[in-house]
């Protein structure tokens, strides 16, 4: 069995390239997307349609529903049931998303005994500026809104006692996917920005507002994936405070935004990768599967 990874910024073209690279190398695909595992989040998440998946076994593709719990913890245990049934079935292992931080928790595993539900009790600033005094090396390399890692490493602190350094120190991270090679798709910025623009107007010509109504209606706007790019614009613009032109622009540039921030990721987390322009990315996963 072998197992890749294709990585690259939204509307890169992974989707389809993984579809195409499974038909002809036995292979399953695992969808790295946060959004993706969710039941009847379909447009705004961009995910392949059955049409798509045609006979291509896919695993991370409505899992739970919207106002269900999932985080990097259950996609590590999902790796590890596709991983089970690819050996099981004599299969290969395609995992393609943006996700990259599931992607980073894969290769390096995750630190154990920390209750990940618990939650701050006090402002956000504050934590940071605790966590700061503490472990300044640590916090240093956490943006001072980035709730999820202040989060993170603030149960650290109350459970344990510990600064997340000394913490990572006594509890060694376990690596959980040792043998992955990861493939990662490259575009001009201008040609990706038009790509990202093309894919967003076909999202609002699909039925992506009539998706959201459906969804808030049903899910209510507190569940966390509410306010995924596509998903949150489109609510404002339910609320009246855009356009409809003015929906689209602001879908596609803040997209924008996160294919730069995927991008930034990509570069400084996965350093022993392949990369090239998509045409060329064909031949060289081809010829990993071949060796």
């Amino acid at each position: 069995m072998k197992e890749i990874a294709i990585i690259g910024s939204t509307a890169s073209g992974k989707t389809a390239l993984s579809l195409q690279i499974a038909h002809i190398t036995n292979s399953v695909i695992l969808s790295l997307d946060s959004l993706c595992v969710y039941k009847d989040i379909e447009i705004a998440s961009a995910k392949p349609t059955l049409e798509e998946r045609g006979d291509i076994i896919h695993f991370g593709i409505d899992e739970v529903y919207p106002n269900e719990e999932f985080d990097v913890i259950k996609f590590i245990e999902l790796y590890k049931r596709t991983k089970e049934y690819c050996l099981l079935e004599n299969k290969n292992l395609i995992i393609v998303g943006g996700t990259g931080f599931y992607l980073k928790a894969l290769i390096e595993g995750l630190s154990q005994g920390v209750d990940s539900k618990t939650k701050l009790d006090i402002p956000i600033d504050e934590a940071y500026e605790l966590l700061y005094n503490l472990d300044k090396e640590y916090m240093q390399k956490i943006e001072r809104n980035d709730r999820y890692r202040i989060e993170k490493a603030y149960a650290i602190y109350k459970q344990t006692g510990l600064c997340p350094t000394s913490y990572f120190e006594e509890n060694p991270k376990i690596p959980v996917a040792k043998d992955l090679k990861i493939f990662e798709i490259l575009w001009e910025k201008d040609e990706l920005k038009k790509r990202i623009a093309k894919r967003t107007k076909i999202m609002i010509e699909s039925g992506l507002i009539d998706e959201v109504i459906f969804l808030e209606k049903t899910y209510t706007r507190k569940p966390n994936c509410m306010a995924s790019i596509g998903i949150v614009e489109t609510l404002e613009y339910l609320d009246g405070k855009l356009t409809k032109e003015e929906l689209e622009e602001k879908i596609s540039s803040n997209t924008v935004k996160l294919a730069k921030r995927q991008n930034t990721f990509n570069k400084s987390q996965f350093t022993n990768k392949t990369s090239n322009i998509i045409e060329d990315l064909n031949s060289d996963i081809i010829k990993y599967f071949l060796l």
